[in-house]
């Protein structure tokens, strides 16, 4: 017998769940790509997408995943053997670099472990030194997705202020966006990458970059024709917007999560976001307090709103991921860039997903799921943890009504 009979809860750091009104606007006949409401409802879409990454500035679309969205912004502003900062504190730091790297851009990285974020006296200190400013942009993950580190992106504006270097700031707000406030405008980044499938709550395969009137001034010699943000973001021609053919059933989704969030409010987003997390950073420090179980982020101030890694002794982590999908109906995220993948220790490294279209109960679902399957395993743990994690739902939702 199985008890994870019934919908099953995705609780990964992406795809997140998607609302019934993205998964109902797909649910409809191929769209004419030439003209009609497509063309109008693509149109639409841009002053929602620079709301919600609070920015007066340009927005291109792309057929992309992450990985393409960071290609694209780089192609945009960086050129060969030109030179960029990238201060990493978990993998997508360090794939970021990689990505430069491909592009034949000289790239430093400064490692900050997969535990502690951005030190950002050092990172003055760098770029003070570099008196011919050969950095040409710091690459800034603004929320790690696989360390949960939630970075200072204003903190380090202020260091690159202090410092008097003139080199764009580029933030990946892949896993943050949408969950972690992030006012890009206001924080003074030049250039913000994302993705549709985690915050804005839309199956993988759409990227999206904003951008500057500083970040556009810093147009490199030759761009890709398919990255080139230009047309992009100012379509003389409809098949502009993306290069080719346009994502038809994205958009129709895109357009319902938007709707969504306009109604809801960034602020209250934020809100809503940083409440849930507080509940499961209760339940993970009580359920700690009798055995290996603790968040990979000490100091709250840099915690994840929308992904939180956690540590346990291995191969506890593997075990409880398993009991909660076969028995629970609930899958966790796995240990991702924690460890060599041979490495016996990564089956003590698991993530919770709590991002999107995520509340209360299914929060609460998660985390009783992951009381129960402690219990089950046998892990050494305090119980009561999900009880815990009510008195702060509760709390916390009645001082906001």
């Amino acid at each position: 017998m199985s008890l994870a009979q019934g919908r099953p809860y995705l609780a990964i750091p992406g795809p997140s769940v998607m609302p019934e009104a993205v998964l109902r606007a797909m649910m409809r006949a191929g769209s004419n790509i030439y003209e009609g409401e497509l063309i109008d409802l693509t149109a639409s879409l841009v002053p929602d997408l620079k709301y919600v990454a609070q920015t007066e500035g340009h927005v291109a679309m792309y057929i992309a995943n992450g990985h393409g969205a960071w290609e694209a912004a780089l192609a945009n502003v960086v050129g060969p053997d030109d030179l960029v900062l990238v201060p990493a504190t978990g993998r997508f730091g360090h794939g970021w670099a990689e990505m430069a790297r491909g592009l034949g851009i000289s790239f430093e990285v400064m490692d900050h472990g997969l535990r502690a974020p951005w030190d950002l006296d050092a990172i003055e200190d760098r770029l003070r030194a570099d008196t011919e400013h050969r950095i040409k942009a710091v690459l800034a993950v603004h929320v790690d997705t696989s360390t949960s580190i939630k970075n200072d992106v204003p903190g380090l504006r202020s260091a690159m202020d202090a410092a008097g270097h003139p080199a764009l700031l580029m933030a990946d707000c892949i896993a943050s966006l949408g969950c972690d406030r992030f006012e890009m405008d206001a924080w003074g980044v030049d250039v913000t990458v994302a993705g549709s499938q985690k915050g804005l709550m839309v199956p993988p395969g759409m990227g999206f970059v904003w951008f500057n009137d500083n970040a556009k001034a810093h147009r490199p010699a030759r761009v890709s024709s398919y990255w080139d943000w230009s047309a992009r973001a100012q379509p003389e021609l409809y098949y502009q917007y993306f290069g080719g053919t346009a994502p038809t059933h994205h958009l129709w989704a895109l357009r319902a999560a938007l709707d969504l969030m306009r109604a809801e409010g960034m602020d209250a987003i934020w809100a809503r976001h940083a409440l849930l997390a507080r509940g499961i950073w209760t339940a993970v420090t009580h359920w700690g307090q009798g055995g290996s179980l603790e968040m990979n982020v000490a100091d709250e101030g840099f915690r994840s709103h929308a992904v939180t890694a956690l540590r346990i002794d291995a191969p506890l982590g593997r075990d409880l991921r398993q009991w909660c999908e076969d028995q629970a109906g609930v899958t966790l995220g796995i240990g991702l860039g924690m460890t060599a993948p041979d490495d016996p220790a990564r089956h003590g490294f698991f993530r919770f997903g709590h991002m999107g279209h995520v509340n209360a109960q299914m929060v609460m679902g998660m985390l009783g799921s992951v009381e129960a399957g402690l219990h089950a395993i046998g892990a050494p743990f305090s119980p009561g943890g999900a009880s815990a994690a009510t008195a702060v739902l509760a709390s916390g939702a009645h001082a906001g009504s």
